[in-house]
């Protein structure tokens, strides 16, 4: 404990607990993937998803109220949410069809 006298209020002065911290560990996946983010081309690929994926699956989220699937089984819950997306889609050549036509 950083503080000891603040276990006092208690029964007891408290205990202290150690860990080691081995830092000649392989890096791991998670690791990878942070430092591929933080580069400067990781920065600009992932501020681009903010604008392009995230707004869909707020769309579906809260539009749509899909907070969760109302079937089970991996095989249903996978044609549960391509139809979403499909409704999806529909909606965005509905609204903006005409843009790409033109």
């Amino acid at each position: 404990m950083q503080n000891p006298s603040s276990a006092d209020h208690r029964k007891g002065a408290g205990q202290q607990v150690s860990f080691i911290i081995d830092n000649n560990r392989l890096p791991n996946y998670t690791a990878w993937m942070k430092h591929r983010v933080d580069s400067p081309k990781g920065k600009e690929i992932y501020s681009h998803r903010m604008s392009v994926v995230e707004p869909v699956f707020g769309n579906i989220g809260t539009t749509k109220r899909l907070s969760r699937f109302s079937l089970r089984g991996k095989k249903k819950v996978q044609g549960q949410w391509k139809l979403y997306c499909l409704v999806h889609n529909i909606e965005k050549l509905a609204n903006y069809g005409h843009l790409a036509a033109s």
